[in-house]
């Protein structure tokens, strides 16, 4: 079993009454609630993460020289 930990949040009050109404509406707690709202969130941006072979990763880390249409070319392209 693993151990729960903490997480606090603050946010404006109209935020906190407008999840406040979901949770309700969804019929689970403020905490459930807002816990599976960020555990998805999280999965959504985890699963559009780059790949190794993608232009993004081929990039990553090129910005502090200046590269040659032709370099970038061959980046696009997967070369």
């Amino acid at each position: 079993m693993t151990v729960p930990s903490r997480l606090d949040l603050r946010l404006e009050a109209h935020d906190k009454d407008c999840m406040v109404r979901a949770a309700k509406l969804s019929g689970v707690s403020l905490s459930t609630f807002v816990r599976n709202a960020a555990v998805h969130a999280a999965s959504d941006v985890i699963a559009a993460e780059p790949t190794r072979g993608s232009l993004a990763a081929r990039l990553r880390g090129r910005a502090s020289r200046r590269m040659s249409t032709d370099e970038i070319m061959q980046l696009t392209r997967g070369a």
